[in-house]
């Protein structure tokens, strides 16, 4: 099977082309062109022209970009993204400006540290779009009470509401805004002078990207909570130990990855069941076995994630967020598998558990294209799907 990153014109009009459901002779009897060109130009021996992408875009009755350009990384309208995000981004930018001149009513701050939480709940949630909507405002009433009063609970609730920021924008596709959002959250729990809070931004900047600094992110994190022997502390160091599996797959290093993976099986024995409650991370042995599951799908071992998902039995208590990312990872190997209706039938249900998140995980994308390329015939329900994150 062609690899989910080989993206270029070529493979759009063939992945548009089967969407449709026509063979490459159907396809080359409605444009001015012929069948060996259009075979060259979908694997790739040809570049497609801009008058060849034109006849095949009217062909197929779809826009040019969709084939000329790079896929839609969002299945919302552009519009209606940027009003989702720009207030986020303005209520981030007034980090340093002090309190508010004008602001009509202020909560207390044990009231504000409730609404920081009740924000967290709604994006394990998936509910996405009310939480971006509730979010400015929270973001600019706790900037003010840590003006105007500051505490450690309010410094807390602020980089709980910064952290809540950097999940819903990178829910979004937006990773610059993300980043944005960390920073605030570093600088809003030195403030609170909680290393915890402290450590699990360093462990979101770790994993954020994948660069030289990540494992020295990690590592730092861990330095700030050495000696700690508090649930709190071990469900972080827990967490570290994950993000440092995630980053060590990323960059091939399958040793560091199983030193990582066995270390935070011990703490998750110590911590007993999930840790839900502990900066809603939900530390245990599920999460633990869920990124085993994840590392195993960076590697390529897919037979390995495969049997791993499989064997997989989520608790009633599972997030709703954790609950789709692994039904999005289970579709993507049962597609390397060679299943696609197990594979289809595991989108449909991350699609029906939690529609947010999974339209724009980048999983879904990678196994709607896979199963598209795989398939001489669309399958029922692939069309829809593809039609539905945007492809």
């Amino acid at each position: 099977m062609p690899a989910p990153n080989d993206d270029h014109a070529g493979s759009r009009i063939q992945e548009q082309r089967r969407l449709a459901r026509l063979t490459q002779r159907e396809l080359a009897d409605r444009i001015p062109y012929s069948l060996s060109l259009l075979n060259q130009v979908e694997c790739g021996a040809r570049a497609a022209t801009p008058g060849f992408v034109a006849a095949v875009a009217q062909a197929l009755k779809v826009d040019t970009s969709l084939l000329a350009g790079p896929p839609a990384m969002t299945s919302l309208p552009p519009d209606r993204l940027v009003a989702l995000v720009a207030p986020i981004r303005e209520a981030l930018d007034r980090y340093d400006l002090g309190p508010l001149p004008v602001l009509p009513t202020v909560r207390s701050v044990p009231e504000l540290a409730a609404a920081a939480d009740a924000l967290c709940q709604q994006v394990r949630a998936t509910h996405l779009r009310a939480a971006a909507k509730t979010l400015p405002s929270l973001i600019l009433e706790l900037t003010h009470t840590a003006w105007t009063a500051p505490s450690t609970q309010a410094w807390r609730a602020l980089a709980s509401a910064y952290r809540t920021a950097h999940d819903v924008a990178l829910k979004l596709d937006h990773p610059d805004l993300a980043r944005v959002a960390l920073d605030r959250m570093g600088w809003a729990a030195g403030r609170a002078s909680d290393p915890c809070l402290e450590a699990v931004q360093r462990y979101k900047r770790a994993t954020l990207w994948r660069c030289a600094t990540s494992l020295p992110l990690i590592s730092s994190g861990q330095a700030l909570l050495a000696g700690a022997t508090s649930r709190e502390a071990v469900v972080v160091i827990g967490q570290l130990h994950l993000g440092a599996a995630t980053v060590a797959a990323k960059n091939g290093d399958r040793t560091a990855v199983e030193t990582h993976l066995a270390a935070a099986r011990e703490l998750a024995d110590r911590v007993g069941g999930e840790a839900g409650e502990v900066h809603w991370l939900s530390f245990g042995q599920v999460n633990v076995r869920l990124h085993e599951i994840g590392t195993s799908i960076v590697l390529a071992d897919f037979d390995e994630a495969l049997s791993r998902a499989r064997r997989l039995k989520l608790p009633a208590s599972t997030l709703t967020s954790r609950r789709a990312r692994y039904l999005v990872d289970r579709a993507l190997v049962e597609m390397e598998a060679g299943s696609a209706k197990m594979s289809l039938r595991y989108l449909a249900q991350a699609r029906k558990v939690a529609p947010e998140q999974t339209r724009h995980l980048p999983g879904t994308r990678s196994t709607v294209r896979g199963l598209v390329r795989m398939s001489r015939r669309t399958p029922d329900g692939l069309g829809g799907m593809a039609r539905w994150i945007g492809l």
